[in-house]
């Protein structure tokens, strides 16, 4: 299979693109940058030749790239980064896979469980509404973002992924710093649910997805572990898994988050349990259900 990936030099892009070379699949990076290897193209979304055709004669597509959520402070000019990198970059490349002869079989397209905004813990599949924040706002306008591959009949799948937890980055990289000390604290009360997946079961879902020749195999997933934890419990459990003491004690105040982050203090205290019931009823088996296993694994496979 020959698959374009954007945000290849992600957390997520890096491993999906291992994996896939691993396996003898034929991956063609587009980057922004000038192509430093035979395996990247240069393809700027919001250049005003996006459709350029080097995407003809791809299989398929995974679409990962856009700014970092938790990279800056919300400003209003960030704000206005992190819409356009994901709703003006996806209706680029959406319209550019529509337009390449032979179209592709399918795009697989990045979302987040911030569609969801917070649902005070409860409990939420796929078939539940879009929240009212921005996050929300924004998942809406990403995933509707695609409809030109749709009108293509393009099979589009949207991968909601939780907080991925994977060594060499994204959350996981940030908070095993102060973990690794013993001196990670709860944000807030630490009761808000964190809604997580581990690296490995991310690329074998996008993979489970991404491989499928089942037509129906599209719309929106969640790509989360099913066994949610509270922040106090993710804690607990990275404490435990770099064998340091867990001081429950040890915590910063929501106001104290809001003065320091912003609007982006949400990241961190957003609560909601977001089950992955699409991907369980279609047959995916996770591999690391529960966080201590999926900690352990990541910590040590990433580090060998």
């Amino acid at each position: 299979m020959k698959v374009a990936v954007t945000g290849s030099s992600g957390l997520i892009g890096t491993a999906l693109t291992a994996s896939l070379r691993a396996d003898g699949h034929q991956v063609v990076r587009l980057v922004r940058r000038p192509p430093r290897g035979a395996d990247e193209v240069r393809w700027d979304p919001r250049a005003a030749d996006a459709g350029d055709p080097v995407l003809s004669g791809v299989d398929a597509c995974v679409h990962l790239a856009g700014a970092g959520v938790g990279d800056h402070r919300w400003t209003r000019g960030y704000k206005a980064e992190i819409r356009a990198s994901r709703v003006l970059a996806t209706r680029a490349l959406a319209t550019a896979l529509a337009a390449a002869q032979p179209a592709p079989k399918a795009l697989i397209s990045a979302s987040a469980i911030g569609w969801y905004g917070d649902t005070g813990g409860g409990e939420v599949t796929e078939d539940a509404p879009a929240g009212k924040g921005f996050l929300s706002r924004v998942v809406f306008d990403w995933e509707a973002a695609a409809d030109p591959a749709r009108q293509a009949d393009i099979r589009v799948a949207h991968l909601r992924s939780g907080l991925v937890l994977g060594k060499s980055g994204g959350v996981l990289a940030r908070l095993a710093r102060p973990a690794r000390f013993g001196v990670l604290p709860r944000f807030g009360d630490g009761s808000q649910v964190m809604s997580w997946i581990s690296l490995t079961d991310e690329i074998r879902a996008i993979r489970f997805l991404l491989e499928s020749d089942d037509a129906g195999r599209s719309g929106a997933y969640n790509l989360t572990a099913p066994n949610p934890v509270t922040d106090s419990e993710l804690t607990a459990a990275l404490h435990h898994a770099f064998r340091r003491p867990d001081f429950g004690w040890l915590r910063v105040p929501a106001p104290v988050l809001r003065l320091a982050l912003g609007e982006m203090s949400s990241e961190l205290l957003t609560s909601a349990r977001v089950l992955p019931g699409r991907l369980l009823a279609a047959g995916f088996e996770f591999r690391y259900p529960a966080v201590g296993a999926a900690l352990a694994a990541e910590l040590t496979t990433q580090a060998a």
